[in-house]
């Protein structure tokens, strides 16, 4: 199966149905909410999937967290379900798709499963159909990889500065975590950054050790860096040259390391009060 014009095997994408439908789920509620719908909030389970599937970074921190699984869910009266998959939505937790998008993909019944018009995903909601349903879910947010129209030439010319970027391009992670700075260190060479949530503080640390200010996007080794107005590294990418780069979107397992052209990633990274700055590997 080809996910954004990439190889994905039966074993991740068992992997996705798993952190896209977790045995048990959390829920958000207020205070008042918990205790009109009879519900007991528990403390959040720190995970790096839970937090990307449901961007929970988005959300009130007041909130208290419910953790159910599906025959607890389905336990409740149907109109706290519905109110509760409703709070979801108010919330901003992610993953509350609504009936009328999938009702094509999972038949009429799964309207029965809370208000009728959100529902939440459950592994026996996406059995038989997680080959369609992940797909469509994953490439909602990203566009596809190109790497396959990258150039042998492109490629043998950039293995110098960059011996890892054909390894890495048009692939996805082992969940979520890896990001674009760890992705673009990897690229160049260094030995475990493509498995790392790699933090700000040792990115900056290797791009004063290991290149010089300014760089071409034409040639390979440029590493494209963004910075907001505070100076805090946002985004980085690497240039493979001939108009080709290599990024990886955000840290979510949903997100690829992908090869795009240099201008797609500098417009679509295009963000108000970030500053581009250039740098070139030398070692």
């Amino acid at each position: 199966m080809h996910v954004l014009d990439i190889e994905v095997s039966p074993g991740l994408l068992n992997s996705w149905v798993d952190w896209l439908a977790p045995d048990r789920q959390p829920f958000f509620v207020t205070a008042k909410q918990a205790k009109a719908w009879s519900l007991s909030p528990e403390p959040a389970e720190p995970d790096k999937q839970l937090r990307d599937t449901y961007r929970t970074y988005n959300l009130d921190s007041r909130l208290k967290s419910v953790w159910l699984d599906e025959a607890g869910f389905m336990e409740l009266p149907r109109q706290t379900r519905g109110a509760l998959v409703r709070a979801q939505v108010t919330h901003d937790r992610d993953a509350v798709p609504t009936v009328r998008a999938w009702r094509e993909v999972l038949g009429q019944d799964i309207a029965q499963q809370a208000d009728g018009h959100r529902f939440v995903w459950w592994k026996s909601v996406l059995r038989d159909v997680a080959p369609v349903v992940l797909p469509r879910i994953v490439s909602e947010d990203f566009g596809p990889s190109r790497h396959r129209a990258v150039p042998t030439s492109v490629w043998s010319a950039s293995d110098g500065a960059l011996p890892r970027a054909r390894e890495l391009a048009g692939t996805f992670p082992d969940g979520s975590g890896p990001n674009c700075f760890g992705t673009v260190m990897a690229a160049a060479g260094v030995d475990g950054a493509a498995e790392e949530w790699m933090l700000r503080e040792p990115f900056d640390a290797w791009l004063d050790q290991h290149t010089t200010r300014g760089g071409r996007d034409e040639v390979p080794g440029t590493v494209l860096v963004w910075r907001d107005n505070n100076r805090a590294v946002q985004h980085a990418a690497v240039t493979l040259g001939a108009g080709w780069a290599l990024h990886k979107p955000s840290q979510s397992w949903m997100s690829p390391r992908k090869i795009r052209t240099t201008q797609e990633i500098l417009r679509s990274t295009r963000t108000p009060g970030w500053h581009l700055t250039r740098h070139t590997i030398t070692t």
